[in-house]
């Protein structure tokens, strides 16, 4: 969705890019990094419930979204660089070295945990359902990130929305076409070439970073939804968590592929506390 008009702050990344955030409460930090077709605005309900819970909430606009710069080329470490600018800039690295929590949603998700791998400082995180291919999950499309690229250069945003949901999350056209012309439609429209940065998070093939999982050393909690339909997103939840070295599992009650703040606010926090313990 697109970022409706409120107060915000700019972090700057190393290579100079604007980030656009919004922060909310006081104590530790508490950074939401959104999806595909996510911009501050759908982390932002999440961080106002955690201010509630003692947090300092905060969601920001990926590079490319809202009120972010996207200075080119793109690399999944300027994005990693980015998180690192926005905790930094919100308090989340202090004289005590106190660092920040990052949740991140479906490919945010698998950017945090490449982050964490890389040294961003993130004392713990958590996940909910990064969308990585397990058994059940729809085949990954071949020349996936070429094919976005080519619908890029051509301009076709609708061609990048309809390619995505349909060939890499599996949603029937039938349903796109029920979006078409309403103000999700619009705001989704104008994310498209953000897609192919969450597709780059992913990895070259999405399938469950073993590897990578196995050298994050902070406590994460890979979070799924009751309501999310399709099963295989619960699952790589779920292997997330095993793979991990202080990996923790939880389902939660919740929508397709959401998690409403009020419930999911207060389980961030307990889990940022029983880690800091």
């Amino acid at each position: 969705m697109t970022t409706s008009q409120t107060t915000h702050s700019m972090a700057h990344s190393a290579d100079g890019t604007p980030i656009a955030y919004e922060s909310y409460g006081t104590g530790p930090v508490m950074v939401v990094v959104g999806g595909a077709f996510n911009d501050r605005n759908a982390g932002r309900e999440l961080a106002q419930a955690a201010a509630t819970h003692g947090l300092t909430g905060v969601a920001y606009d990926r590079r490319g979204r809202g009120d972010s710069g996207d200075t080119k080329p793109y690399a999944v470490q300027r994005e990693i660089e980015d998180l690192s600018a926005v905790i930094t800039a919100t308090g989340g690295v202090d004289a005590a070295g106190h660092r920040a929590h990052a949740h991140g949603v479906s490919s945010g998700g698998a950017l945090v945990l490449e982050a964490v791998a890389a040294g961003a400082p993130v004392a713990t995180a958590s996940v909910l359902e990064p969308p990585y291919k397990v058994e059940g999950a729809p085949p990954w499309p071949e020349r996936y990130i070429e094919t976005l690229e080519e619908l890029e250069a051509n301009g076709d945003r609708e061609g990048i929305l309809r390619y995505f949901h349909t060939r890499a999350v599996g949603l029937p056209e039938e349903m796109l076409d029920g979006m078409r012309g309403t103000p999700m439609w619009d705001a989704m429209l104008a994310l498209t070439y953000t897609v192919r940065y969450d597709g780059l998070c992913m990895g070259p093939s999405p399938v469950m970073p073993d590897q990578l999982l196995a050298r994050i050393e902070a406590p994460v909690l890979a979070v799924s939804s009751t309501g999310t339909a399709m099963p295989f997103l619960p699952a790589a939840a779920r292997a997330v968590a095993e793979g991990l070295p202080k990996g923790e599992y939880q389902e939660l009650e919740g929508g397709f592929h959401e998690i409403p703040a009020s419930i999911l606010a207060p389980v961030i926090a307990d889990f940022i506390r029983r880690a800091a313990s």
